[in-house]
């Protein structure tokens, strides 16, 4: 893929902003986020390079303070606590302008979060602060070679060796992989079988046994790898909560973080919407123009409305933790699946109105078909958030 500059050119609708999820302070927020991106903030992307653009990106998004987001206030964040809605807008907003400046932010929360909810005052301070300046780079290290969407097959461990732990296993598929200052990494500790027991650690990547022991190239480029730790040693006070309570700490941190995923598919999905009304508007046809055709009509009606149902959810999802202070995680299930596969098939859509020259290598709709594509996997595939949602509404009945 060639380098390019980040796409400044257009700025998505903000009708839902007026909504009622959304307060003055989003409102602000986004405004922001626009006036930087489109005053060139982003700088030049070069998705060939995706280290050093990713690196490059986090600095920029923590100088112009849009990172404070991803921590609490009290370690250098925006808000007391991490708000979901503006989670959701700043990436939506970013993944409209470019994928990779959306997964720069995202992994900043995603891998702190939690740190944020469970770490030490000391490792908060030692860590969340850096990350809200764009002085560290962080990585979500849960996923396994097998043991994917079944984290009770977690075979990593993690045994007490006096003061510390000694982790051995591998992990795979781990965004910033190679890049990451500080990796969220969850254990077999052994207290309970299955998800029981399982801890999370806060890991310095420049502790001895961390090994980046293979990168990994995908469809659209991003930093991942396959980490592999091998009698690698952390400090007991480097635990995130207490022993047994990773995976609760991991599920609770995916539902802060699975709407904003919902957000950035529903970025990608408007900017293809976008870029088809300006072709169907140009593309003489039959006499006439593509957007003339009843058939395209009723395609961008449809795309349309497919987006506003991924926004909906999304926005009440992350509306009801923030303000109801409600559990969220059949809604975040629900924002998650409705968004991605949304989006999936509004971008296919655009890809399919564009003709043949929506598969030429460079153009925006090739780019966004393929950014696309991993949202529907990676923290939780479409098929886990069925599961999801089916237990919920279970456990919901269960209690009538």
């Amino acid at each position: 893929m060639s380098a390019c500059s980040a796409n400044a050119d257009r700025t998505p609708s903000r009708e839902h902003l007026d909504w009622p999820f959304f307060g003055p302070e989003h409102r602000d927020l986004v405004r922001n986020l626009d006036e930087f991106i489109t005053g060139g903030g982003l700088g030049a992307i070069d998705h060939r390079d995706a280290d050093a653009a990713c690196k490059a990106l986090v600095a920029k998004l923590g100088a112009a303070g849009f990172l404070r987001n991803c921590v609490p206030a009290a370690y250098g964040g925006a808000s007391d606590a991490i708000d979901s809605r503006a989670l959701c807008l700043i990436r939506e907003t970013l993944a409209y302008a470019d994928g990779l400046a959306d997964f720069a932010f995202a992994m900043q929360g995603l891998g702190t979060g939690a740190i944020s909810l469970a770490g030490s005052e000391a490792v908060k301070t030692s860590i969340l602060p850096k990350i809200a300046r764009g002085e560290m780079i962080s990585a979500f290290a849960l996923t396994e070679p097998g043991a994917g969407s079944d984290v009770a097959a977690m075979s990593s461990t993690a045994r007490r060796d006096g003061d510390d732990y000694v982790i051995d296993g591998e992990k795979v598929f781990i965004s910033n992989g190679g890049i990451a200052g500080i990796y969220t990494v969850f254990a077999r500790t052994g207290e309970a079988p299955g998800t029981r027991g399982i801890s999370a650690f806060a890991v310095f990547a420049d502790t001895p046994g961390l090994i980046v022991a293979k990168r990994i190239e995908t469809m659209a480029p991003h930093p991942l790898a396959l980490i592999r730790f091998d009698n690698c040693r952390v400090p007991a006070s480097q635990m995130l909560g207490v022993p047994g309570e990773g995976f609760k700490i991991a599920m609770r941190t995916l539902d802060i973080f699975r709407p904003s995923v919902g957000a950035a598919a529903l970025g990608f999905a408007r900017r293809a919407l976008d870029e088809a009304l300006v072709h169907a508007r140009s593309r003489g046809m039959f006499g006439a123009t593509l957007s003339d055709l009843p058939t395209a009509q009723g395609t961008l009606g449809e795309m349309a409305t497919a987006i506003d149902t991924g926004l909906l959810h999304t926005a009440r999802t992350a509306w009801r933790r923030d303000v109801q202070k409600l559990p969220i995680t059949r809604e975040a299930a629900m924002a998650k699946m409705s968004s991605t596969e949304n989006a999936q098939w509004v971008i296919d859509q655009a890809l399919q109105l564009f003709g043949g020259r929506g598969v030429v290598v460079g153009e925006i709709v090739e780019r966004l078909y393929r950014e696309i594509r991993a949202l529907r996997i990676y923290e939780g595939a479409t098929e886990v958030q069925k599961l999801i949602i089916g237990r919920e509404l279970l456990k919901a009945a269960a209690k009538k």
